[in-house]
């Protein structure tokens, strides 16, 4: 333990930052990145040279201030053109919490300790929830599917193991909802994120059966009464 904090290592490292608004990465998640800033590029060579992993962390776009936990990057594919612009693709990997910017010039660099979800005493209430938390995904994809008459489905190969899943969902919510899912990123307790996560389907899953209802009851109308 680091204070309150599970940690899966109890080494500090240094690690460079990737700051990007409106962005939160989560672990096994991919993310493409066109990298083209000058100090960036130097970040990339950097990175490249050793270990092909920074960490992406949330900025706001307002303040520029940046979040206290992230995700460490993983570079997996790289390209760069002649101008020095580079195409790379990472995956998400152990979570963070930093604990000391070093530097902030040529680009962001602190000493981080990683951080995971706290073991779970109860592992069946744990995947009862996780099978409520999905059956309440299905049923907001079925009903969206039916509301704009388009065919909709989960893809295949979905996480089965509560936490993996709880990653995968924050990190397909729809719309602007980067505050909720740094939330759910910084969360420590699998079952939290995942009744998180149900309260906000559940929501969904009731707004959309009232449209659709309320959608096939005006279509069964007859325009001639």
């Amino acid at each position: 333990m680091f204070g309150n904090i599970p940690v899966t290592d109890i080494s500090v490292r240094e690690l460079p930052l990737f700051p990007l608004p409106e962005v939160v990465l989560f672990p096994q998640e991919v993310l493409p990145l066109h990298i083209f800033e000058s100090r960036y590029r130097i970040m990339l060579q950097s990175v490249l040279e050793t270990d092909s992993r920074f960490g992406i962390v949330r900025s706001n776009p307002t303040t520029k201030q940046i979040a206290d936990v992230g995700c460490c990057a993983q570079i997996v594919k790289h390209q760069t053109s002649e101008d020095g612009r580079s195409n790379i693709v990472t995956v998400g990997q152990q979570r963070f919490r930093i604990l000391e910017v070093v530097r902030e010039a040529p680009f962001y660099t602190a000493m981080v300790t990683w951080i995971d979800d706290a073991l779970v005493d109860d592992q069946d209430e744990l995947t009862a929830l996780s099978s409520s938390v999905l059956l309440a995904l299905k049923d907001v994809v079925s009903l969206t599917g039916k509301l704009t008459e388009s065919e909709r489905s989960l893809p295949e190969g979905l996480p089965e193991m509560p936490r993996e899943l709880s990653f995968w969902i924050a990190s397909h919510l729809g719309g602007s909802v980067a505050d909720e899912q740094q939330n759910l990123l910084e969360m420590v307790d699998t079952k939290a994120r995942l009744h998180r996560e149900y309260d906000m389907l559940d929501q969904t899953r009731r707004q959309l059966a009232a449209r659709t209802a309320l959608k096939e009851t005006l279509s069964n109308v007859d325009p001639k009464n």
